[in-house]
């Protein structure tokens, strides 16, 4: 396997401390804080450790604290509820002694019922688009160092954007974005696994969808963003080894958020998730923001 994808999913498999305590660390992927989706798929292969014999068909969390990078991340689990057909549980990420996320994840028995689903956009496949990674080296030069490491840096996952992002001169555009993901390497065919990767890799992409009316690029030190929520949905069994059109509008951003939805399609147009999120996103001004840093220019 992809030492990169093995890395991943080795960071989201957990060491069980007790029954319901379970510890984590964490990778610098170039954000100040340890990445969203990153707690977001440890804490839901906490849940899933407690649970047996039922899915996950969704799941609600909040952001509540940075996280440290340098620290481990220990995992609560309270068993909430096992009924008949559906499981429910609570899980809190602690550092440094105080919490620094929370997350509710409801599971299913598997059963048959109702069908219907929305369709899938009208958008190219994947073949003959190009992977974020690949950005000629004189654009490069014109990019910040991180958002050039955010580009450059090798990943457990392929990004094909249906409409290239422009870094350099960003232009104002609706707020929507479709954007093909893929594992870099063939997976064992664990639907929890799946699931823990599909909610670590739903949190690219997703809020900066927002910016896009605003022609705004995060990385330039003008803009501040951060999840404060995140809400995922799992409809249907999927396999993130194969395409996924990551299919995402903002139909809102007021008072410094901005809010944004997510559906999940293979390529044959089945819709297998759907994701909502509300985050920070706030516009800095770099000359104040020197101000604040630089105790000369400060009264």
């Amino acid at each position: 396997m992809h030492p990169v994808l093995e890395d991943l999913i080795a960071l989201l498999t957990l060491e069980r401390i007790e029954e319901y305590i379970f510890r984590g660390d964490s990778r610098d992927i170039g954000s100040p804080q340890v990445f969203g989706g990153q707690v977001l798929g440890q804490a839901l292969s906490a849940a899933q450790h407690t649970v047996e014999g039922r899915v996950a068909h969704s799941l609600h969390a909040y952001f509540l604290r940075r996280g440290d990078i340098n620290a481990p991340i220990i995992y609560e689990v309270d068993r909430a509820r096992d009924g008949g057909s559906f499981s429910n549980r609570r899980v809190v990420a602690i550092q440094h002694g105080r919490p620094i996320f929370n997350l509710a994840a409801s599971f299913q028995r598997p059963e048959v019922g109702l069908e219907h689903q929305a369709d899938m956009p009208e958008v190219p496949g994947p073949e003959g688009l190009k992977d974020l990674t690949e950005v000629a080296s004189e654009l490069l030069e014109k990019i910040p160092l991180k958002m050039r490491r955010y580009l450059t840096d090798k990943r457990p996952f392929e990004f094909r954007p249906v409409r290239p992002f422009n870094f350099t001169e960003p232009e104002k555009l609706p707020p929507v974005k479709h954007v093909w993901i893929r594992a870099v390497d063939k997976l064992p065919r664990d639907q929890a696994l799946h699931q823990n990767l599909l909610a670590y890799v739903s949190d690219y992409e997703l809020l900066s969808t927002a910016t896009l009316p605003h022609g705004l690029v995060f990385g330039r030190g003008t803009i501040i963003m951060a999840s404060l929520d995140h809400a995922l949905w799992f409809h249907r069994s999927f396999a993130v080894d194969q395409w996924l059109l990551y299919s995402m509008d903002s139909p809102s951003a007021s008072g410094v958020r901005g809010f944004s939805r997510g559906q999940l399609f293979t390529e044959d147009g089945v819709l297998v998730a759907s994701t909502v999120q509300e985050g920070l996103v706030r516009i800095v001004d770099p000359a104040q923001k020197k101000a604040r840093s630089d105790p000369r220019l400060q009264a």
